[in-house]
């Protein structure tokens, strides 16, 4: 059975997944980019960037591992791109380029209808309407029996955590303070409940915490 997975969320040990005032010049917020700081030296991030090198360290691994078995993603509307509201014209096709690094169908949750757009590389970016469940079943569909990534941001993930249908939550601690932004685990009436905590490594970078549903 396909599982549902959250990884590499990376957070801030104030609890923030994404600073203040989100934009085309600040996509994960002001000072978020310091959430990722773990990630950028990694093999795995320099390769998605054509480069060669990088560590393999334990960084290095978690990424890998959370990106193994993954047929398709689900994402927010504000992960996908800056813009809000009904869509103006269709040249925003998100913040990757033309060949985004999934290489598999991306069910992007939105409350404004769009046609779906093929990239290189095998992403499809579809637009979906009528909510998470049918995002999700969507993304079981399309996976072919692999599992399904949540990737963001954190109201996306939020609203699977309290319906209920993740099985896998992987975070990301990085040693920063933001002080202001969107709380990754806010709106969860008494927070994430029902997960066993079955990986914790801490490295000179971040400390990754995974947790598992009981009974997944």
């Amino acid at each position: 059975m396909p599982r549902v997975r959250v990884n590499n969320i990376a957070m801030s040990v104030d609890g923030y997944a994404a600073g203040p005032e989100q934009s085309l010049d600040n996509p994960i917020g002001v000072g978020g980019h310091r959430l990722h700081e773990w990630f950028y030296p990694t093999r795995s991030f320099r390769e998605m960037q054509g480069l060669t090198g990088g560590d393999e360290g334990p960084d290095n691994d978690f990424i890998v591992a959370g990106n193994r078995g993954i047929g398709a993603t689900i994402m927010g509307r504000n992960m996908f791109g800056p813009i809000r509201g009904p869509w103006v014209d269709e040249q925003w096709r998100g913040w990757w380029g033309e060949e985004p690094p999934y290489h598999h169908h991306v069910f992007v949750l939105t409350n404004h209808p769009r046609e779906p757009i093929t990239m290189q590389g095998g992403t499809v970016f579809h637009f979906v309407t009528d909510g998470i469940h049918a995002a999700l079943k969507r993304a079981i569909d399309a996976a072919g029996g692999q599992d399904v990534k949540i990737a963001g941001g954190a109201s996306t993930i939020q609203q699977y955590l309290r319906a209920g249908l993740v099985d896998e939550l992987e975070v990301a601690i990085a040693p920063v303070l933001l002080g202001s932004g969107e709380r990754l685990f806010e709106n969860l009436d008494g927070g994430p409940i029902g997960f066993d905590c079955t990986t914790f490594v801490a490295t000179s970078a971040a400390l990754h915490a995974k947790f598992t549903r009981i009974g997944s």
